[in-house]
């Protein structure tokens, strides 16, 4: 019984194994078809390659392409330290565009309220109206429930300009007692173990979540290729317009949206931090640092920069 036990074990770790390594190679053949054939998952006017868009979104194949190109860019990055330099930049400078034009949404945010409330308390009006000729008019509480559309905005879409800044809160226990090299091994750690992990977690439910605000029938993670294309047959956008009140805010298909950019944009971070931290492991203490572009609050308080 036990030797049976034990051979059902390892029968199954062979065959994970082996699994895992048929999807990296076919991952390969995947990607060449998809950018060879577009028109199957791009022309949006056909509803088949909607649903295949929707299937490949989330699909196991899709990851396998990521995580494949993933490991292709690292070992061409081990050989060439420069090469990999280049890519900690580019999306560290990615992060940092985003997130710099994204958090003017907290000044949108402010001055709308302003405004609601002067429209509100001082003109005693319901409703705000914008334009000329045919104006843009809408009632107050939609705008003021708007205003959670912008904090999601910098919520998400600053998220990883936050991390390049140093600026997340931080618990620190032995982090800041321990060697350079050891920082740098935890950091690794942290991008494999937690970024990673994490980010694929909340696309893998987000990018559903979102498809299912947007057409019917509802698509499901457990559908198949085949099922989906089949119920594109009846397939009809049917973007989420539902609003908490009557005259509310009624485009929270956004939120998913941002829920969906939100992953993406962590799971590119990890990366960038992956590398950083296996740069800054093999130069030592001096490269630690090395290229990053960091806000500046000014002449003097260089003490508070990265300190929240």
């Amino acid at each position: 019984m036990q030797d049976e036990n034990g051979f059902s074990f390892f029968g199954a770790l062979w065959n994970g194994l082996v699994w895992f390594v048929q999807n990296i190679a076919e991952a390969f053949y995947n990607f060449g078809y998809a950018i060879t054939h577009p028109q199957l998952w791009l022309d949006w006017s056909d509803k088949e390659a909607i649903m295949r868009f929707v299937y490949y979104g989330g699909s196991v194949e899709f990851f396998f392409v990521v995580f494949t190109i993933f490991l292709v860019l690292t070992v061409i990055g081990l050989y060439y330290r420069n090469f990999m330099w280049g890519m900690v930049r580019g999306l560290e400078g990615f992060a940092n565009t985003t997130g710099r034009f994204f958090a003017w949404a907290g000044l949108l945010m402010v001055l709308q309220q302003i405004v609601i409330v002067f429209m509100q308390r001082i003109f005693t009006r319901p409703d705000i109206a914008f334009g000329l000729g045919i104006p843009l008019q809408l009632d107050i509480s939609w705008y003021a429930e708007e205003l959670k559309l912008y904090n999601a905005m910098v919520v998400c879409l600053c998220c990883t300009y936050t991390f390049v800044q140093g600026g997340h809160v931080r618990v620190d226990l032995i982090y800041a007692g321990i060697s350079h090299r050891a920082k740098r091994v935890i950091d690794m750690l942290g991008s494999l173990l937690f970024m990673m992990p994490m980010a694929v977690l909340t696309w893998m439910y987000g990018w559903y979540f979102m498809w299912r605000h947007l057409i019917v029938p509802k698509p499901s993670a457990s559908d198949t290729l085949d099922r989906l294309v089949m119920k594109s047959r009846a397939l009809r956008w049917n973007v989420e317009t539902i609003g908490f009140s009557p005259n509310g805010f009624n485009a929270y298909f956004l939120f998913k949206v941002l829920l969906v950019l939100f992953a993406g944009m962590v799971f590119l971070h990890a990366i960038a931090f992956l590398y950083r931290s296996y740069l800054e492991y093999v130069e030592g203490p001096d490269s630690a640092g090395k290229y990053l572009d960091k806000d500046s609050l000014g002449e003097g308080e260089e003490a508070f920069e990265g300190v929240h």
